[in-house]
Order: C-alpha cells, then sequence, then structure tokens
C-alpha cells in the first residue's frame, strides 16, 4: 500500500463477518468509584519458594522487584492492551503470600475514579508480579509455572460490587 492510498474500508456491522477493533466510547459515563482485584500464583518446589522469600536469589529480593513491577505494569496497562483506556490510578498495591509450600499467590488490588473499570489493571499488575518473580528464580528452577491468573473482586460503575 502506497503512502497515498486511502486506508481499507472498515466492514460495516450489517456486513457479516469480524468486527472491526475499536477502543470503546466511555465520554458519556459517569465517574465512579472503581476497584478491581485479582490473583494469579507461582507455583514451584518448595526449595525455590524458601529462597524467593527468604531473599536469597542471585539477583536479590524479588518480592520487593515484583511489587514494584505489578505496580509499574498496572499504570502502563493501556501501553500493553492494545484497546484499554488510560486511567489515572488513585492506588495499587500488590501483595504476596505463602500459604502454600510450593506456591507464591500474588494479589494486586486497583483503585481509581474514572468512567470504566480497572479491572484490567489488576490483572496485568499480578502476571508482571508473577513474571519478575519467574526472571529472578528461573536459573534454580526453569520450570515453574503462572497459574489462576484471575479477577477475583470488583466494583463500581453500573454493575455495581460483583465477584
Amino acid at each position: 500500500m502506497d503512502a497515498a492510498d486511502p486506508p481499507p474500508p472498515r466492514p460495516s456491522p450489517a456486513v457479516p463477518g469480524p468486527a472491526p477493533a475499536v477502543m470503546i466510547d466511555v465520554g458519556g459515563k459517569p465517574v465512579s468509584a472503581r476497584m478491581a482485584r485479582a490473583v494469579a500464583r507461582l507455583v514451584a518446589s518448595a526449595a525455590t519458594i524458601e529462597r524467593v522469600r527468604h531473599g536469597t536469589l542471585e539477583k536479590g529480593d524479588a518480592l520487593a522487584v515484583a511489587r514494584v513491577a505489578g505496580i509499574m505494569a498496572a499504570k502502563r496497562t493501556s501501553d500493553i492492551v492494545p484497546l484499554c483506556h488510560p486511567l489515572p490510578l488513585d492506588s495499587v498495591t500488590v501483595d504476596i503470600g505463602f500459604d502454600d509450600p510450593g506456591a507464591i499467590t500474588i494479589v494486586a488490588t486497583v483503585r481509581a475514579l474514572a468512567r470504566t473499570g480497572v479491572e484490567m489493571e489488576a490483572l496485568v499488575a499480578v502476571g508482571a508480579a508473577a513474571l519478575a518473580i519467574y526472571d529472578m528464580a528461573k536459573s534454580l528452577e526453569p520450570g515453574m509455572s503462572i497459574e489462576g491468573m484471575r479477577l477475583e473482586e470488583g466494583a463500581g460503575g453500573t454493575r455495581g460490587v460483583w465477584w
């Protein structure tokens, strides 16, 4: 396609086939308090989990790095997920737990006053936090897995509270 060529026509909603990718217009929606909580688990051997827990990995304190990675990722969600709106986040917390000797549980809670929800920001936060831990521990155990990434709770907008 030459620079002078017009862009190809977009499919009409009346024409069968895939719908065009669009960023939904939320301009007419009221601003409301939004909250979303997501969770993911990094599954590894008990020995690897203990090294992560005690900060004795070669790369350093994986828990601190994971928290920062999750917060940074939540703030950059619209750069990672193409059709997400950039949102002014009010808070992002990333909590890391060790309730199972063979897994690390990561929970992200995101809050904003916005016209659209913060579910994607919470999901991206737990994914990035889990990947940061994986990156820091992969030399010990490349077979670790990230599992069960899901939304656990949300509030705000027309749906109210849901989980």
